[in-house]
């Protein structure tokens, strides 16, 4: 694929994308972050956007009176950007399926655990990290996956293990979960700029790097 120049929904503080972006001005991860887009007005990661100069932008659906309005709004902003990818970073509202067909295989979530386990509506944050220890599970992880047309239902791409400790609770837990998420997601937007993805159904094959025994 051509250079990944991404759009970047997020409903909140914004640390997944503050971790692309770094990992973005690290040389870390080839790409470009074109605009952030979030329903939510007060959003942090609309003002960690503004600092970095990064067009930032708030669209909420409550200000349209049809969803096909709100789909073509935001489809346009993300396209007057000249955004080729999209990635949701704490985005607390699903995407239709207009959005998906549009981009399709080119939809980006992370979940903060092992999916199918803990996903679904209503399973974000330390409700997911709560719900881990509420069945005693030993470990958790990560998920980077595609976006379909219903909650973290996607194909993965990735996934990390992470224990769970006898002493957690849901904030220790999700600490040490988001550092996780904060490598992860770098590793999984970079194998889509190096296009070393290849999607067959249900499966991501990750294509061997053909420079990696070029010294």
């Amino acid at each position: 694929m051509a250079q990944l120049r991404l759009a970047v929904l997020a409903s909140g503080r914004g640390s997944n994308f503050e971790a692309i972006l770094k990992s973005i001005t690290s040389g870390k991860l080839k790409a470009t972050i074109q605009v952030v887009i979030s329903n939510k007005a007060s959003a942090g990661a609309l003002e960690i956007a503004r600092n970095y100069n990064i067009p930032a932008v708030h669209i909420s659906a409550k200000k349209f009176p049809e969803q096909e309005q709100f789909d073509e709004k935001l489809l346009a902003v993300v396209r007057e950007c000249q955004a080729n990818f999209i990635v949701l970073a704490g985005y607390l509202k699903m995407l239709s399926p207009a959005i998906i067909r549009a981009f399709k295989n080119r939809i980006l979530n992370i979940h903060p655990a092992l999916l199918p386990s803990f996903g679904g509506k209503g399973m974000y944050g330390h409700h997911v990290h709560q719900a881990v220890l509420d069945y005693g599970c030993k470990v958790t992880g990560v998920t980077v996956h595609l976006v379909d047309e219903k909650y973290d239902t996607g194909v993965p791409v990735l996934q990390r293990c992470v224990p769970v400790l006898d002493d957690d609770d849901a904030e220790s837990l999700a600490a040490r979960v988001l550092k996780i998420e904060h490598q992860i997601y770098t590793e999984a937007l970079q194998l889509f700029a190096d296009d070393r993805i290849e999607i067959i159904g249900r499966s991501v094959k990750i294509k061997s790097d053909e420079h990696s025994f070029s010294n």
